[in-house]
């Protein structure tokens, strides 16, 4: 079995549309909510952002598979729907938005299939209110077989609980606190994992006990960098480890998360990187409510 952290291969979906849409923010809490609705169409400019993303992840040697989006899904451009696993096995997810249920078609699930095998798939699951939206919900330590989980109305502790029981993972879910005093919709923006360094806002962690579990753990793996409150904002949590051609480690972010970070932050992680790679996403992060490592989905 691949113990690595990180790939060489990431998916990437072209959107076909692109707009704030109104209804993922009741629980999207980073979406622009006076922009939301198509009659503001960002497309081009959102069009524009991912493929200077992809650009610079392709001159740095990353192999990318690109996918055109559907032109009924405003979200397409963050595929949280599948998960790879580093023994090749394929998860399915069940999305909490019907435009972001959509977003999965049998197109796509045939295509990965065939070089995955599918081995456990959430989009049946009969419990109400209850989903699961991929790396996005659970952030993944391969090596250390953990999976850390902000629980929220997009991810479920039960479901959560089955997908580390099924891979064999030791769950440590918490809840959090965003700025608007609710739950962090997605894992990710608040936390990445590296092969050496793991970044988590343990701010936004509500309870003392669960906050110091997650760090006690983080800290027995890896250096640890803090985030603030106001750096979450700035999506420095919204960042992913990726590889290049020669298996160099490479961190990847966007351009408001880069400048967010202190200088002894960037030291750190320009100690256990070999190159940090950013890029101006200011429309995907204000009308799409996400950033880098929502745009990019491992493929092991």
């Amino acid at each position: 079995m691949n113990n690595k952290q990180s790939t060489n291969h990431i998916l990437m979906i072209d959107p076909a549309i692109f707009y704030a849409n109104p209804e993922t923010m009741d629980s999207n809490h980073y979406q622009d909510e006076q922009s939301a609705g198509p009659t503001i169409d960002k497309t081009a400019e959102a069009r524009a952002e991912f493929q200077a993303l992809r650009d610079l992840l392709v001159a740095n040697g990353v192999v990318i598979t690109e996918i055109l989006g559907r032109d009924d899904c405003p979200d397409h451009i963050f595929p949280n729907w599948l998960s790879t696993m580093p023994d090749g096995r394929l998860t399915l997810y069940k999305m909490k938005d019907q435009s972001r249920k959509r977003e999965l078609t049998p197109q796509i699930v045939d295509l990965f299939s065939r070089s995955y095998k599918l081995d456990l798939d959430f989009r049946d699951n009969t419990k109400e209110n209850a989903n699961l939206e991929s790396t996005a919900s659970i952030c993944r330590d391969h090596v250390n077989k953990i999976g850390y989980a902000a629980l929220s109305a997009r991810t479920d502790r039960e479901l959560a609980q089955q997908w580390a029981d099924h891979y064999g993972y030791k769950l440590i879910a918490f809840d959090t606190s965003s700025h608007t005093g609710k739950p962090i919709y997605h894992t990710d923006v608040l936390m990445h994992i590296g092969t050496e360094v793991a970044t988590i806002c343990a701010e936004c962690i509500t309870d003392d006990g669960e906050r110091q579990a997650v760090l006690e753990s983080l800290r027995k793996t890896h250096k640890v960098v803090e985030l603030t409150m106001d750096q979450l904002l700035a999506f420095c949590g919204n960042a992913l480890e990726v590889r290049g051609a020669e298996d160099e480690k490479i961190l990847v972010m966007s351009e408001s998360a880069y400048k967010a970070l202190s200088p002894a932050q960037i030291a750190v992680y320009e100690a256990h990187h070999d190159k940090i790679l950013y890029t101006p996403l200011y429309t995907v992060e204000r009308y799409g409510g996400g950033s880098a490592r929502c745009m990019m989905l491992e493929l092991f």
